[in-house]
């Protein structure tokens, strides 16, 4: 039986203008990668107990757009929006991401699906232009809404099997 990981998440900065994020979920990296690259799961995992992803729009192949907006508890809306650059399913997306409320701070995600096991290590490695945006980033309470949809991710991933 599947024992999942609440709230273990590591975030760490490498350097002044990196976030690197580190996840071990208990299902194999195809699932993982699936409720990743998915809308409809996306859509069950992405907001964490904060709010209601509205859309999740997926176009996975290089040059491809992807938009997320979620209501969140308070009733305001966010969004999210990037391309990907690179994508070799079941191991690694790369890919821009901007938060459409600071649309300068632009982003370039690396995501890497690692299984050993039968459990599966999400690596996102966060590049920001500058400390600046990088601490935006951090400052913005990030964490804790990652921690939580990092629960659901594994949780959904789980469910799958």
């Amino acid at each position: 039986m599947a024992q999942t990981s609440t709230g273990t998440a590591v975030v760490t900065l490498p350097s002044d203008t990196q976030i690197l994020i580190t996840r071990e979920l208990d299902a194999p990296r195809h699932l993982v990668y699936r409720a990743y690259t998915t809308p409809d799961l996306v859509k069950r995992w992405w907001s964490g107990d904060r709010g209601e992803v509205t859309s999740a729009e997926i176009d996975l192949r290089v040059g491809g757009s992807w938009r997320y907006v979620m209501t969140a508890n308070g009733g305001f809306e966010v969004a999210f929006h990037g391309v990907f650059r690179e994508i070799v399913p079941n191991e690694r997306i790369v890919g821009t991401e901007v938060f459409e409320g600071t649309p300068d701070g632009e982003a370039v995600n690396t995501v890497t699906f690692t299984e050993q096991d039968g459990r599966t290590t999400l690596t996102m490695l966060v590049q920001h232009s500058c400390v600046e945006h990088r601490d935006a980033h951090i400052n913005s309470g990030m964490e804790g809404g990652m921690q939580e949809a990092m629960d659901h991710l594994e949780q959904l991933a789980v469910s799958l099997a």
